[in-house]
């Protein structure tokens, strides 16, 4: 049983990473910064970010300032896709690299597969591991063609694939390959953005074990083995969602929540959002 906020899975690679982080989507300024502060002082050590998010810089000056060792950290970043590519993808780690004011990043990961460059882009990524700015490399959105074209180039597996999981989602065939491959699966929008919260079947397991819906989810994900990364500004709710310790789902509530999935996605199909 996971039984406090710090416990940790360990990747393919032998690096270790927090079952439970710290997600910072569309938080920005001086409200993400004193989100992350708060969230280490909680007891959070997995931070997640991207490029794209606008908050890099933010979420390095809040790491900076909270006197938390850099080795108890765990921070990944991500690329956009549009840049994508060799040396594009050298120049924008360089960048988040700065602006994280990182000389290491955790795990860095490709943000989304797009149509064709996301091979490319992997051997920049495995460049990067190899000389030791990365310590772990991974993908993010990537269905099971994504990561099969990657492993038969015969290079380095991914260590994660992070991607919309939840009850409403659960991917079952993603979840499969994924562990048959040695990909730990971590899921963004873990609680659906509250769209679960009056499931009566969420409802009623809040009610038995004295928790929320949205805590009754995240404990769900770690004991289905899934590192999950809620996302939330308010104090209150930074402290709820590292509330899932105390208490262990049964088998049979555990299968109660899989039956939920109704395959429903509240962000787009990685099959489906390319770019020029």
């Amino acid at each position: 049983m996971t039984k406090h906020i710090t416990d940790c899975t360990i990747l393919n690679n032998g690096v270790t990473m927090p079952w439970l982080g710290f997600g910072t989507y569309k938080a920005k300024g001086k409200e993400v910064q004193q989100a992350v502060e708060t969230a280490l002082e909680v007891g959070y050590r997995s931070i997640d970010t991207a490029s794209i998010y606008g908050n890099e810089e933010e979420v390095g000056q809040a790491i900076a300032s909270s006197g938390v060792a850099r080795n108890e950290l765990f921070v990944t970043t991500k690329l956009w896709n549009e840049d994508q590519g060799f040396d594009s993808t050298l120049r924008a780690f360089e960048a988040s690299q700065k602006a994280l004011g990182l000389n290491v990043i955790d795990l860095y990961l490709i943000h989304w597969p797009g149509r064709d460059q996301y091979k490319e882009t992997w051997r920049a990524f495995e460049r990067l591991y190899s000389e030791g700015s990365i310590r772990a490399i991974g993908v993010s959105n990537f269905q099971v063609h994504h990561l099969q074209d990657i492993i038969d180039e015969g290079g380095t597996v991914p260590a994660v694939n992070q991607v919309e999981l939840h009850p409403g989602l659960i991917q079952q065939e993603l979840q499969d390959f994924c562990g048959a491959q040695g990909i730990q699966l971590e899921a963004w929008s873990p609680i659906m953005k509250g769209k679960l919260s009056q499931e009566s079947t969420l409802k009623a397991l809040a009610q038995k074990y004295g928790k929320t819906p949205a805590q009754i989810i995240l404990r769900w994900d770690i004991q289905n083995q899934i590192v999950t990364i809620p996302k939330s500004v308010t104090p209150e709710r930074i402290r709820e969602n590292a509330d899932i310790f105390d208490f262990e789902l049964t088998p049979d509530e555990l299968r109660q929540i899989d039956a939920l999935d109704s395959d429903k996605r509240t962000g787009p199909h990685p099959d489906q959002l390319f770019w020029d």
